[in-house]
This record gives structure tokens, C-alpha cells and sequence, in this order.
């Protein structure tokens, strides 16, 4: 290849990063007014670059080897677009309905997704890092983005604080790696841990990483940021922070790991096996005394996390299978989920308690009846796609040997319903209380959509396990 074909593999980057500079400007000259059109436009971009990666080259390298696209990449970038652009469309309309509506505000969710796509696609610790910073740099401003909502501001320095001991941590077992590998670029450092008589330094250096990543998908034990960030933080931000980064995270996870580090993969097994299950524990026990829906949902996504890490514990293409549905299948709940969350409202106030849901059954039954399919979805009961995403997860576990680690899943997916059945309880079961407002029409489409989608997907799983089964093929054969 020459000249611009050489930089087919990053079309899709390169579009949205010129298409942000146009944006940009474009919100600078109509100032206040431009951002519902900057939302939209902003969708479509995302959009754009969806297509762009699905009908570009499918398995490629550019900018010297620093970049990689394959079905897998391509996979985990349209999957986290997806969920990028409609949690994009719940924060315009709280923005606008809360009438702190900014231009920026659409223009920091695509550089965070910018950020996002480079982290995926990264073939070289370098570029992993400047990916991750650009999306940790965006999402620290989005936290407080409500500048005059000391919860919110809290939120931002509390996310940035850790975030940046997270980024050092990442940093430096970066370097650690680099000083015994005498490369950063991921095949290289394969191949130098096979030849190497040496590994200890690596291994350190591994753990380190691990650390960082770890942070970056709220895993315990470095979730201590995850209940007051999305506590605080405006709930449709809190939406963004719990689908985009979360999937491209683990999606970066699985790529490093089985990377790079495959050839250590009986050494960092144990560490991703105990953060697994203190996951999955600590985000079922802790939720169940949550009483403000956002910690709960914040708890929630720890627990998911677990539950996803055993697809990479796995280590193989029926675990990278399981991990990319299991994310799917979380990001149709998450995104649904807190749809309802944002329609918590009456006379226009936004209300957070899990006590408000009191009697919802026979206020608005319609929300109640998707928030009922969710929360069944969630705690993995059929018929609801919830139980094929964990069934997948648990049955590459099995096969590969890990039967400890699949029943401590299955025990705390047992603990978790308690708390995701107790919100339908209160729901259907309760006094009802003050009757919320109506939803936004955008709102109401996504929770309505979300919650048939759950019924849809496990009646008719095929062409998703398909896509995944093929995108976790391409990772292990390149």
C-alpha cells in the first residue's frame, strides 16, 4: 500500500477525529443553540465511523505497526459506537430538559470515543496509553460536567484523582515491561518473553498493567471510584460511564492479555481469577444495601465485570466468545436500565431512591414492565437474554476446566437476583407513591426498545454468537 491506502485501517478514527474539529468550530460560531444539532450530528458521525469499520479492510496494520484492525477490533468498536451514540442521545435531552445544554457536551463524548477506538485497536503499549488517556481525559470532565452541582464536581475530581494513580500504574508496569522486553510493540514482546531465560521483571511488570486495566473497568479491588462517580455524576453521563468505556476496557483486557502476554498466561490467570471473583462477590453483597438506584446500578456493573473477566480467565476463543456477547447483551440492559433511571421524574425533579419505584405497576405500568424484563435480564433468569450471556460465560469456564470459578459465578448470580428482583417487588407490590412524568419520546423508544430486545435475543441468539464466534477467531489467529 501507499499514500492514503495506507491509512485504510484507521479510516474510521481518522473520520471522527476530523469530523470533531468540525464540530468544534461549528459550536464555537453558533455557541448555546447548536446542541441538540451537535448531538445528532455527532450520532451520525459515530454512525459514519461504524460503517466505515464494518465495510473497511478487515484485517490490517498502519503507523508502523502501532495500529491493528481485525474482526475482533471492528466487533468491539461497533458494539461500543453503538452504545456510545444512544447514551449520547439520554444526555442531550437531560441536558437540554435541565437546561445546562453546552456545545462541548457532544464534543467530549466523541473524543472519548476517539480515545476509545485507539485503545481497541492499539498494537504497541504506546498507543494503548495515549488511546486510554484521551478517553480518561474526556470522561473526567464529563463527571463534572454539572459545574454548579457539588456532587457532580466531587464526582470529577474524585474520577481524576484515582484515575491518574490508575494511569501511573499502568504507566509504570508499562516501563517495567519495556526495560525487560527492549520493546513495546505487542508481537515483539511475545516473542521476547518465549526467548527469554528471564520473565520475573515481565511478570512484575504485567501485574502493574493488570492494576491499571483493573481500574479502568472497576474491578475490585480498584472499584473504589465506581458508586460516588456514578452517584454523582448527571445519570445519562453515569449511563456513558458504566457501556462505552466498560466494553472498550475489557475488550482492551482481552486483547493485551491474549496478546502480548499469552505466553505468561499461567501466571496472570491467578490475578485475573481472583479479581473475578472478588468482582462478582463484592458487587452482589455490597448492592444489596444500596438505596440510591445509581449506587445499586454502580454495584451492578462491578458484579457484570466479574462476570465477564471469567470469559478472559478462559483464555481461549470460546472465552473471547463469551466475553463479546456477554458485553452485548450488557449494553442493551445497561443502556435500558438507566433510560428508566432518567424517568425517574416528578414535576420536572430528578429523583434517585429505590423507594421511589414504589407502586410503579399502577402509575406507569409501561415503565415498570420494562424495567421488570431488565432487571430479570440482569439477574440472568430466562426467558431473558441475560441468562445466554451468562450461560456462555459459565460453560467456557466449565469446558476449559475452571469449575470453582463457574460456581462462585453462578452463587453470585444467585445473590445478585435478590436485589434485582427486590426493585420489581417494590414496583408491583408496594404502595404506589407520587406518578413520575412522562418520558421523552427519545427516552421512551430506547427503554421500550431495550427491553423487547431482551426477549428478541434470546429467542434469536444465532447472528450475534455467530459475529462473536468470528470476532474472537480473528484475535487467536492474528
Amino acid at each position: 500500500m501507499s499514500g492514503l491506502d495506507t491509512l485504510a485501517p484507521a479510516y474510521p478514527e481518522i473520520f471522527m477525529s476530523i469530523s470533531a474539529l468540525v464540530l468544534l468550530m461549528l459550536g464555537v460560531f453558533r455557541s448555546k443553540d447548536s446542541t441538540v444539532l451537535l448531538t445528532w450530528l455527532t450520532v451520525a458521525v459515530m454512525a459514519g465511523a461504524a460503517f466505515l469499520a464494518v465495510t473497511g479492510i478487515d484485517e490490517a496494520r498502519t503507523f508502523h505497526n502501532l495500529f491493528v484492525t481485525n474482526a475482533f477490533t471492528i466487533f468491539a468498536k461497533v458494539m461500543m459506537l453503538v452504545g456510545a451514540g444512544l447514551t449520547l442521545l439520554l444526555i442531550s435531552d437531560w441536558a437540554v430538559g435541565e437546561k445546562v445544554a453546552r456545545f462541548e457536551l457532544p464534543i467530549i463524548v466523541l473524543f472519548a470515543v476517539i480515545g476509545m477506538m485507539l485503545m481497541i485497536s492499539a498494537n504497541d503499549l504506546i498507543s494503548l496509553y495515549v488511546g486510554l488517556e484521551l478517553q480518561s481525559l474526556s470522561l473526567y470532565v464529563l463527571a463534572a460536567f454539572h459545574r454548579d452541582n457539588i456532587r457532580a464536581t466531587e464526582a470529577g475530581v474524585k474520577y481524576f484523582v484515582l484515575g491518574a494513580l490508575a494511569s501511573g500504574l499502568l504507566l509504570y508496569g508499562s516501563s517495567l515491561v519495556y526495560g525487560y522486553a527492549g520493546t513495546t510493540t505487542f508481537e515483539s514482546i511475545a516473542t521476547a518473553i518465549e526467548n527469554g531465560p528471564n520473565t520475573t521483571g515481565i511478570i512484575v511488570g504485567i501485574v502493574f498493567v493488570i492494576s491499571g486495566l483493573a481500574f479502568k473497568v472497576s474491578a475490585v479491588p480498584f472499584h473504589m471510584w465506581t458508586p460516588d462517580v456514578y452517584e454523582g455524576a448527571p445519570t445519562p453521563i453515569t449511563a456513558f460511564f458504566s457501556i462505552a468505556p466498560k466494553i472498550a476496557g475489557l475488550c482492551l483486557f482481552m486483547r493485551v492479555l491474549a496478546g502480548p502476554f499469552e505466553p505468561l498466561i499461567e501466571q496472570w490467570q491467578q490475578v485475573i481469577i481472583l479479581i473475578s471473583i472478588l468482582s462478582m462477590i463484592w458487587g452482589s453483597v455490597a448492592a444489596i444495601a444500596q438505596k440510591n438506584v445509581k449506587r445499586l446500578m454502580a454495584y451492578s456493573s462491578i458484579g457484570h465485570v466479574g462476570y465477564a473477566l471469567i470469559g478472559l480467565v478462559v483464555g481461549n476463543e470460546e472465552g473471547a466468545r463469551g466475553l463479546l456477547f456477554y458485553l452485548l447483551i450488557y449494553l442493551v440492559m445497561n443502556v435500558g436500565t438507566f433510560a428508566v433511571i432518567l424517568s425517574m421524574r416528578v414535576k420536572g425533579k430528578y429523583l434517585e431512591d429505590i423507594s421511589d419505584l414504589s407502586g410503579l405497576a399502577k402509575t406507569r405500568p409501561g415503565m415498570a414492565m420494562a424495567l421488570a424484563i431488565l432487571m430479570f435480564s440482569m439477574a440472568g433468569i430466562p426467558p431473558m437474554a441475560g441468562f445466554l450471556g451468562k450461560f456462555y460465560i459459565f460453560v467456557a469456564a466449565v469446558n476449559a476446566g475452571f469449575y470453582s470459578l463457574a460456581i462462585v459465578g453462578l452463587l453470585a448470580s444467585v445473590i445478585g437476583a435478590y436485589y434485582y428482583l427486590r426493585l420489581i417487588k417494590i414496583m408491583y407490590f408496594d404502595a404506589p407513591g407520587a406518578a413520575f412524568d412522562a418520558p421523552s419520546l427519545t427516552t421512551g423508544i430506547i427503554m421500550a426498545g431495550s427491553s423487547v430486545l431482551m426477549i428478541v435475543l434470546f429467542v434469536v441468539p444465532a447472528p450475534l454468537v455467530n459475529g462473536a464466534q468470528a470476532a474472537a477467531r480473528a484475535l487467536f489467529l492474528g
